[in-house]
């Protein structure tokens, strides 16, 4: 029997393999002055998080973000090529190792929301305000991130 290491809560780690790059749209709109962030749910697990997906052949990583919030949020409106920064999650797998995710994230202005779009049966999306949308992922890096870019879109 292989002994998995243990984290600071004394919780087995899974093994991870090397990190992987993703891409990720922090969709954000302006409401009454303040900024509102668009979470969507993982069709997974059901937790809060923002579109986000492996980068594609022949797209820059902002036109692969765009295209993941349009498949699995219904988002139409204008990504910028300026990331907000990055983050770190594990994704994990049921029958391979835990893959380590360093995920790059680009602001989206969103302008209008549709109705029906690729993942619109498997997924559900929810406008946040930026500190409670931070409460809502389970990320902390994201959180934090965020946090920071409602600030700097806020200005």
């Amino acid at each position: 029997m292989t002994l998995l290491p243990r984290n600071l809560l004394g919780m087995a780690v899974p093994p991870v393999e090397q990190i992987r790059p993703q891409i990720a749209a922090l969709c954000w709109r302006k409401k009454r002055g303040q900024i509102e962030v668009l979470l969507i749910t993982s069709r997974d697990t059901g937790r809060w998080v923002l579109p986000k997906g492996w980068p594609m052949d022949g797209r820059t990583a902002y036109e692969a973000a765009a295209v993941e919030a349009w498949e699995e949020a219904g988002v139409r409106g204008a990504i910028s090529d300026q990331t907000l920064g990055r983050f770190q999650y594990d994704k994990p797998h049921p029958s391979k190792p835990t893959q380590r995710c360093e995920v790059t994230v680009y602001p989206l202005r969103v302008a209008r929301l549709e109705p029906k779009f690729p993942e619109h049966k498997e997924r559900r999306r929810k406008w946040f305000s930026a500190r409670k949308a931070a409460k809502a992922v389970h990320e902390p890096e994201l959180a934090e991130l965020i946090l920071k870019a409602s600030a700097e879109l806020g200005a």
